[in-house]
């Protein structure tokens, strides 16, 4: 391999992980980095994450850590293959932020915040020769130069190679908004479309049931899915109850699957010319929702629960027998008499099935800018291994811009990390 020069210029787009991991291999090497970012400052998403204490990555062992990806995984496992959860953990001990294992398995800085990591981060780039410009905002390209606009006007740039770094589609008030889609499209890139993951989903509550429980979490349930694929999901967790729905960590495990369920669904539904116009916009009929299954006392059997609820009440009301009899109460009872009917309330071997697998049909996932993150993006068809474009040679994908999702819990972070990294060696080899 030729050396390369250091008299290269390259630029980045996008100031999160993957833009200045990649701006950190390229910087290291000697290479001349200009960092591009229409925030006025970079890493907001990044420090976003770490508002409750920043999971950086997952301790579990490399085979489980790998499937969390989904279908993406052979896409996904050269990448941390280059730079996994390990060597995660050594990058930011590098800086001086030691890490540690919480009890779920999860892997935080012992500061639990990601300021410290950020301002060592940044203050090694710029020590290298990096430079920051930030409230440039890319707007494609004009004559094969780089097009920004920034508050004085506007600017086109050169360069000998580019990574977009530009995030997906989710929290467009932090920067990753999705604008760069027709731009890329407008070149042949092969873009999957945009959409929530890791989201909440809304539910048709009652009234009276909104204004009760809206914002009070749901705990120690079983939820399970199962798609009309056959994929199927179970896990116990804990969620809240929204005022126009459900979110939380175990929403946020099924959502790829309630999501895609519900699109199929409602692909079906738009291919049928008689229901088409009427169900167009609405994922509202039964035909359209996605049902998952609640286990709302997990350590009961449904045989113990009816012979509980069998037993004689008195002059005590149904809600207190139930609770006296079972432990459920608020929010589980609340839940009981949202979805089962008078009838079957009144029979304890029904009310046992229903406390034991409760359908609760989700409507539609919440909008692309609410969700944690974004599936979709440019496909690794469009890339080589180092994840450079096919059809512009030079120009390099970083990211959640990618077209790939994995659940929270450290994958996100840990796959942007290393496709930074992966994109930022990709760069040498193709200067060199």
């Amino acid at each position: 391999m030729e050396p390369y020069s250091n008299s290269n210029h390259v630029t980045i787009i996008g100031g999160g992980p993957a833009g200045l991991m990649a701006a950190e291999v390229l910087s290291q090497a000697g290479v001349q980095v200009d960092l591009y970012d229409a925030m006025p400052s970079v890493g907001r998403k990044f420090l976003l994450a770490g508002r409750g204490g920043l999971n950086l990555t997952h301790s579990e062992p490399l085979e489980p850590f790998l499937s969390r990806y989904g279908d993406r995984r052979p896409q996904i496992e050269p990448l941390l293959q280059a730079f996994g959860p390990e060597d995660l953990r050594a990058w930011a001990a590098n800086l001086g932020i030691e890490t540690f294992v919480g009890s779920s398995g999860r892997i935080f800085p012992t500061q639990m915040k990601a300021s410290p990591l950020l301002r060592a981060w940044l203050a090694r780039l710029q020590a290298n020769g990096v430079a920051f410009h930030l409230r440039h905002r890319w707007q494609g390209w004009h004559d094969g130069s780089l097009r920004f606009t920034n508050p004085e006007g506007e600017l086109h740039i050169s360069a000998d190679a580019v990574v977009l770094a530009l995030g997906g589609g989710s929290w467009a008030k932090l920067g990753s908004d999705g604008a760069w889609v027709p731009w890329l499209a407008a070149r042949g890139i092969d873009i999957a479309p945009l959409k929530p993951a890791n989201c909440g989903f809304d539910v048709a509550w009652s009234d009276h049931f909104k204004e009760r429980f809206a914002g009070t979490p749901l705990k120690t349930v079983i939820l399970s899915f199962n798609d009309s694929q056959g994929r199927t999901f179970e896990r116990q967790g804990e969620f809240v109850i929204t005022n126009t729905g459900v979110e939380g960590s175990l929403i946020y495990a099924v959502s790829a699957l309630v999501r895609d369920e519900l699109d199929a669904k409602r692909g079906l539904i738009l291919s049928k010319p008689g229901l088409r116009q009427a169900q167009s916009s609405s994922y509202c009929n039964t035909d359209s929702t996605a049902v998952i299954h609640l286990d709302l006392s997990p350590d009961r059997t449904e045989a113990w629960l009816a012979d509980r609820l069998a037993q004689p009440r008195g002059s005590r009301s149904l809600s207190s027998h139930i609770q006296s009899q079972t432990g459920l109460k608020g929010v589980k009872t609340g839940l009981l008499r949202e979805f089962v009917s008078k009838e079957d309330f009144d029979n304890p071997a029904k009310l046992a099935a229903a406390i034991k697998s409760l359908p609760i049909p989700l409507i539609a996932p919440r909008p692309l800018d609410e969700a944690i993150s974004s599936a979709g993006g440019v496909t690794f068809e469009s890339l080589d291994e180092n994840l450079m474009l096919h059809a512009l040679p030079g120009v390099f994908c970083a990211g959640e811009m990618l077209d790939w999702e994995a659940p929270t819990g450290g994958y996100l972070l840990t796959a942007c990390f290393a496709s930074g990294y992966v994109a930022g060696h990709g760069v040498l080899r193709y200067l060199a």
